[in-house]
């Protein structure tokens, strides 16, 4: 009699045990899809909600951050030799160049602490009295390091934020 209420108890806590999954295993991701130079797309839609979802590089090799949930993204550079940042304000496919009609952004580096005014500076193409690269120089831009912060700025009275981190290129190239 004891061997069956073992056996009970035994089918009970494996049945029931695989009841509590974790909830990071029962989550589903995005898909993704590998395109565009190796660049993470969302497969099916473009899901800007989920937090730290990859952008991949710009086509000015800088880190691509979400301004408005997908409605603008705004591309980091750096020139260390020049000290120099230039944001790049691109479209919803983070490749058209998207002239906004403000004369400059600010941009917040964490380490070492920094806050640049970055004055427009407007490309070829760009809709007068519009820019869509904003430029901006200070010496702590010369230390060779990855760099994280936000770009903000004001769109038609909006105020836009984004976050970006750039990542290791396994390489000593940083540009």
């Amino acid at each position: 009699m004891s061997r069956i209420r073992f056996g009970l108890v035994l089918v009970v806590v494996v049945g029931f045990g695989g009841c509590n999954k974790p909830e990071s295993q029962t989550q589903s991701q995005p898909a993704t899809a590998a395109g565009d130079g190796g660049q993470s797309q969302s497969v099916g839609r473009d899901d800007h909600s989920i937090k730290g979802h990859s952008h991949g590089a710009g086509p000015h090799g800088g880190i691509i951050a979400d301004w408005g949930g997908g409605k603008f993204h705004v591309e980091f550079t750096v020139d260390h030799e020049k000290q120099q940042a230039t944001a790049y304000i691109l479209g919803r496919d983070e490749k058209t160049p998207t002239p906004i009609d403000a004369t400059s952004i600010e941009l917040s580096i964490k380490d070492p602490v920094l806050l640049v005014t970055l004055e427009a500076s407007p490309q070829e193409g760009d809709t007068e009295g519009k820019s869509s690269r904003f430029v901006g120089t200070d010496e702590k831009l010369g230390v060779v390091k990855e760099y994280a912060g936000t770009l903000t700025g004001v769109v038609d009275g909006t105020p836009y934020s984004g976050d970006f981190t750039e990542e290791s290129h396994g390489n000593d190239e940083h540009d």
